[in-house]
């Protein structure tokens, strides 16, 4: 989502590219490399990205984005691979509005998952704004989870108002048993559908409706959902997503269909650090050398002196639980998170 700002140049496949970002770019509050020494440093991600989704697959990181820019030059997406959570190769243009007919504008919020050895890239474009219009969540299918990817319908999967909730911020959600969701939605409702085995369409939930209303108190946008000791996790992003008050809050539940009731806020803005801190994935890291999992938060935010609606950057931090399995208020830095490859 997007108004008025500057384009940076196109910087090619580099490991670590964050080091010219940060020298170029960055506030002169962000520390430098040398000084973040064993860490990535925030951001991870050299330019301006947001609606960052991470995901791994097999040994690899990756992080696929949203480009943040005006509307009409949101039509591609770049992702990242990593080894290590601390230096990441840039992939370009791995799908764009020239591999979707239907897509012309506004293309947002990757959710990227595997099956059967393919890659599906799920994405909202156009930003519709009734029924009427032509747009809403699509599905592209790949061979590699860095592409190139190629439309799987030749039309959107989701491409009307259901309960309210406008078709973008898609998160795709693995189930014990095999079954895949599909978490939606803007314009403050959120909905859960259930994926057919293709993903070529909904199928009815258990009740008999194909879409689910689940929405919490003060949800805005930017769901995703995942799975911890039994239990049914559902963060969204809240306030405005140009604005200094953009955040996320959680609730848990006992099923992917809820219910949800808010428990708390646990990513913001720090004065200090950065604002506008929102619209999240996360990474559940398992644990190494037989220790316990690890949990990253991969998100985006507004380094301090920026006011532009796309000056956003993607970063990374921990993400903590208590011994009731409360997610513990995040802290932002500029330090993020230190190397981690994956076994």
């Amino acid at each position: 989502m997007v108004w008025g700002m500057r384009r940076l140049p196109t910087l090619a496949l580099a490991v670590p590219v964050v080091a010219l970002w940060a020298a170029t770019y960055a506030p002169s509050a962000e520390p430098s490399r040398e000084a973040q020494q064993s860490t990535g440093g925030n951001p991870v991600l050299p330019g301006w990205y947001a609606d960052p989704e991470g995901v791994i697959f097999g040994n690899t990181y990756w992080i696929y984005p949203t480009y943040s820019a005006r509307y009409d030059e949101q039509t591609f997406f770049d992702c990242f691979s990593s080894p290590d959570l601390v230096n990441w190769t840039k992939h370009s243009r791995v799908l764009s509005k020239d591999d979707v007919k239907w897509a012309r504008r506004a293309m947002w919020a990757p959710a990227v998952v595997e099956k059967g050895g393919k890659y599906y890239f799920f994405f909202a474009a156009n930003d519709i704004q009734n029924n009427d219009e032509v747009g809403g969540i699509g599905v592209a299918v790949a061979d590699r989870p860095e592409g190139p990817f190629r439309d799987h319908l030749g039309k959107p999967l989701i491409d009307k108002f259901h309960n309210k909730a406008q078709p973008i911020d898609q998160y795709v959600f693995k189930d014990q048993d095999g079954t895949h969701y599909i978490i939606y939605g803007g314009w403050r409702h959120c909905n859960v559908a259930k994926l057919n085995d293709d993903f070529t369409g909904i199928v009815a939930l258990p009740d008999g409706t194909l879409f689910k209303e689940i929405t919490p108190e003060k949800y805005v946008e930017g769901p995703t959902m995942f799975l911890k000791d039994g239990k049914y996790y559902l963060m969204w992003s809240e306030g405005g997503w140009t604005g200094p008050d953009y955040s996320v809050a959680y609730a848990i539940g006992d099923s992917p269909l809820g219910p949800f009731k808010r428990i708390a806020k646990v990513l913001q803005q720090d004065p200090q650090v950065a604002t506008g801190a929102g619209h999240h994935s996360v990474l559940r890291v398992p644990g190494k050398g037989g220790g316990g999992e690890e949990w990253f938060i991969v998100y985006h935010r507004r380094p301090l002196g920026k006011k532009g609606a796309n000056e956003r950057v993607t970063c990374i931090d921990r993400m903590e639980f208590d011994e009731k399995g409360h997610i513990q208020p995040i802290r932002i830095t500029h330090e993020g998170v230190g190397p981690r490859p994956l076994e």
